[in-house]
Order: C-alpha cells, then structure tokens, then sequence
C-alpha cells in the first residue's frame, strides 16, 4: 500500500501576503521545526535557537503595529500561523502564545514612550517574554493574587511567587500582575519586569506528562525593584489588562488544539490507510471510516470557530464571549481526536515510536490553562444568563 502523505490544511487567507507568510512558516516547520520535535520533546530540550529563527523571521509580533515592531497582520492570520505550529511542536505553538501575551500589556496600554522604548525588542529583537498572573494560592481566582508590589520613591518593589509561568526561567521580560492596592480586582497593577532583574529566581521547571520540551517554573519575587517607568497602563488596571490580554490568548490556544488535533488526524488517516488487517486496509472498515469522519468533522468546526472569533476582534468588536467558545470547543475537541487518534493505530498508539501518545499528552493541558474550560463554560454562561445570584 503507498503512503498516503497528508494534505497541507486549504487555508481561506485574505491577502497573497498572508499566503506567502503561511509558505515561510511551513518551510521552517519542514527545515526545522517537526524534523527533530519527537527526539527534543523526549529529551525535554527547549529550542530557544527556534525562537531566535522566528523573531528574526517576523513571527513572533505578527498580530502587532509594524511602527513597534510588528507584523500588522489580522488576528485570524497570526492564529493560523500558531495552527502550523503548534502541529509540528506544541511547544513552539503555545510558545508564540505565551510571548504574543506577553506584550499585550504594553502593546495595548503602554505610553507611546514605553512601546518605543521597549516594543521593538519584545516583537523582533530576539526577546522572549513570558506572562504572570497565576499563583499557588489563585489560579481560576485570580483576583485573589497575593504578590505586592510596594511603592518606594519613584520605584515598586515586588514580593510574592507566581506559578505555572511558561518560559519561567528562560525569558527575557515578565509581564506580571501585582498587588498594589487593597483586596480584589482594583488593587491589582501591571509591571513590565527584566528577566535578569536583581531577587528574580526561578524554581526547578514542573515534572509534567507532555510538552517536556517547554519550562513551566514557579517565579520568585525577593525584593525586585521596578522603576514606576515599567508600570503598565494606571495603578489598579492590573485585572482589566489580564483579561483583555486572556480574551486574545484563548483564541491562540484555540488555534494551538487544532494545531494538535489536525496533526492527530493526519497521522490517523495516514496510518488507517495504510495499515493491513483481513486483507484489506483498516481504513475500508465502516466503524473506523465514521471516527475518521467526525474527527475530521470537529477539527473544521473548530477552526471555523476560532476564525470567525478572530474576524470579530479584527473588526473591533466584543469577542469574549466567542474566544471562550473557541477555546472551550478546540481544547475540547483536541483531546477527543488525540484520544481516537491513538485508538484507531491501537497498539501502536500507546508507544512512543508513533507520535499520536504524544499528541494526546499535549492536548490535555490546552483544557487547563489561560482558563480551565470549567472557567470557559461560565464566561459564556455570564454572557447568556448574567452574572450568578449572590
């Protein structure tokens, strides 16, 4: 039987510009992204020379102002560029998440001064930025946080731990939230923080069951001091900023599940196709043909899902409701193909030597983080009914 190689995704892409972007990310995945992403993520080895590549392509400030840096591009191209991948290597895919997160802060509410000062080198300078808002103490609550930042002078001085941070340790610039007033939402401010700022530290990265290859730490403030300077936006915005930076981020780890869900299914059909049993190809059996089809049938709809989100947002308009929509549905709908996936190759799905295991352990987390779907399914549901009765 010959190989049934899988088809590049048909990408519906509004300019021949963003076409030719989507053909530069696809040559680097092919060069050096997917070649070696088995044997890095087994060895959990992060590729910082993979970030470097793509800043100095111009992909890691897509979605930004080309005045700063940028990339000018929509939003639903930016997410298909995260889709490509985060195919190939979750860890790069959620990578470019995180780091797109990361200066929306400055980016958004930033003074012109602040983003000309520092936006340059975040969106094409070969930085990697990483975004702090989770503790070990309020992760769904997170306007419980607990880490200060206390004014001296014309300094803050920032004390406190933060949890489950992507790139904890390896990056160059923090976007943390802090305490700065009293309890809840309004007391909460937005510091930009050097990644090599004096009492900054990283714990020993997480011990976790996928996407070995991307350091989560836990962060700890001793005493950083932070000049009043990288205060983002006015004291007490902190909150408002993470969430409007979250409402962005849900619709880049969207794209990242259909990333691994379209990966999962390629290498299901591709093995479907070829695999021999009874004589013919697994792939001729009707209850094996349906699970290809709805796995295929959830994969578009999540990716219409996010897109038609993205278009919105590009339009100025309200998307909250829609970008937890499209991060409940894809992280969701990743985990149930990644799951088939490794069922329709059976035995060999469970080892190592086929990637579909891999891309089941990696689905999991996109269910979890920047708002577990718990999280997604009351935003919605505030969207719809209110807020809940106290």
């Amino acid at each position: 039987m010959p190989d049934r190689a899988p088809q590049p995704v048909e990408r519906q892409l509004p300019t021949e510009e963003s076409r030719d972007l989507i053909a530069l990310v696809r040559d680097i995945v092919q060069r050096e992204i997917a070649p070696r992403a088995a044997e890095e993520e087994d060895a959990g080895r992060f590729p910082r020379e993979i970030f470097s590549l793509l800043s100095a392509s111009g992909l890691l400030g897509l979605a930004y102002d080309s005045d700063f840096g940028g990339g000018d591009q929509p939003y639903e191209v930016y997410l298909q560029v995260l889709e490509e991948l985060a195919a190939a290597r979750l860890t790069v895919g959620l990578g470019v998440s995180v780091h797109s997160l990361s200066c929306h802060a400055l980016a958004c509410y930033g003074t012109k001064e602040q983003r000309t000062e520092h936006l340059p080198a975040m969106l094409g300078g070969g930085l990697l930025g990483a975004y702090c808002l989770s503790e070990p103490s309020s992760g769904s609550d997170a306007a419980s946080l607990r880490t200060k930042a206390v004014r001296d002078g014309d300094d803050w001085v920032i004390t406190g731990t933060k949890a489950w941070i992507t790139h904890g340790g390896v990056a160059d610039f923090y976007t943390v939230m802090a305490r700065t007033g009293g309890e809840g939402a309004r007391g909460i401010t937005a510091f930009l923080v050097p990644g090599d700022a004096e009492g900054l530290s990283a714990a020993a990265p997480e011990k976790k069951m996928g996407m070995k290859g991307s350091p989560t730490a836990q962060l700890h403030f001793d005493g950083v001091r932070v000049p009043d300077a990288r205060r983002v936006g006015e004291e007490g915005q902190g909150f408002a900023i993470a969430l409007s930076a979250l409402d962005s981020g849900r619709l880049g780890i969207a794209a990242c599940a259909i990333g691994v869900a379209q990966a999962a299914l390629d290498e299901a059909v591709a093995y479907a196709t070829q695999r021999q049993q009874f004589g013919r190809p697994i792939a001729d059996f009707q209850g094996l043909r349906f699970l290809l089809a709805d796995m295929a049938t959830g994969v578009e709809a999540g990716r219409a899902l996010y897109l038609a989100a993205a278009r919105l947002r590009d339009a100025g308009r309200p998307f909250s409701r829609e970008a937890a929509m499209a991060k409940l549905f894809c992280t969701d709908t990743a985990m149930r193909v990644t799951t088939d996936a490794v069922q329709v190759l059976g035995g060999y799905g469970y080892t190592a030597d086929f990637p579909a295991e891999r891309y089941m352990r990696e689905a999991k987390v996109l269910q979890i983080v920047e708002g577990t779907n718990q999280i997604q399914r009351m935003v919605i549901a505030r969207h719809l009914a209110g807020p809940e009765s106290r």
